[in-house]
């Protein structure tokens, strides 16, 4: 901005921005808004190659500014790679979103096994640990930084036949309660976004019944939107967000109102 431009609010130019699990669905989205507020941003993907091209073509043909990058979220040594490539790339991470999920069954809890719950504690807890625990050191050292973990409005609901799935949300969700505590004397945040069910690409073929069943139960009678779950993550990290921290925002239609 030059001038005697107006200040646009929520921008977050030359920020960079890495949004775990951002070649579809609601990362996707986070991708091109932040891409669209000025953040130079790392999209990551764990699988799926010619998807993830797919979306950084269509992320740079809007003319953003960014990268792709492979990398799984739970594994130390390619986390270390995917900072390592970042910093030499584009700089030191300044806004990390904790996105990445794994295929989330409904089951009874006779039929899960240990396995499938360490899964899931692997995906909500050992990465965002791991992440955070990589991004602050320069975070700290700029006074400057900001932590969104992207949380679930089923730790609220307490839905049934979802145990593995619940269990880890709501121990990230202490995570980051914890650590916003922890870090707030350096200047920066951690926060949580709970979306609603909003339908991305893996729920394409979810029963017809099931989602009549949910939107039957909304308030605002519509479903949510991409979009508004990545408006919510832009404004978290932007400097008008700086006095938030600690908070775990739904994004559902009052959904979770008690």
């Amino acid at each position: 901005m030059t001038g005697n431009a107006p200040h646009t609010p929520f921008r977050l130019d030359g920020k960079v921005a890495l949004i775990t699990g951002s070649s579809t669905g609601l990362g996707k989205s986070m991708a091109m808004t932040l891409g669209a507020a000025g953040a130079k941003v790392v999209i990551n993907y764990a699988n799926n190659k010619e998807r993830a091209e797919a979306t950084f073509k269509a992320f740079r043909d809007r003319g953003h500014e960014g990268i792709l990058v492979r990398a799984s979220a739970v594994d130390k040594g390619e986390i270390d790679d995917l900072f390592d490539q970042i910093e030499t790339e584009l700089g030191p991470v300044e806004i990390l979103v904790i996105n990445a999920t794994p295929d989330q069954p409904h089951r009874p809890i006779e039929e899960y096994d240990w396995e499938f719950y360490q899964s899931m504690i692997d995906f909500f807890i050992k990465s965002p640990f791991l992440l955070c625990r990589r991004a602050l050191p320069s975070m700290k050292k700029r006074k400057w930084g900001r932590i969104i973990n992207i949380g679930s409005e089923v730790f609220q609901c307490g839905v049934p036949n979802f145990t593995a799935y619940v269990a880890a949300k709501g121990g990230q969700n202490g995570f980051n309660r914890s650590l916003a505590r922890e870090v707030a004397p350096w200047g920066i945040t951690v926060n949580m976004i709970s979306p609603g069910w909003i339908p991305v690409e893996r729920h394409e073929k979810d029963p017809q019944e099931e989602k009549d069943a949910y939107l039957a139960e909304l308030p605002m009678k519509r479903w949510g939107v991409p979009k508004e779950v990545a408006d919510a993550v832009c404004f978290l990290a932007s400097d008008e967000a700086s006095y938030i921290s600690g908070e775990n925002i739904c994004v559902n239609g009052a959904h979770t109102v008690a």
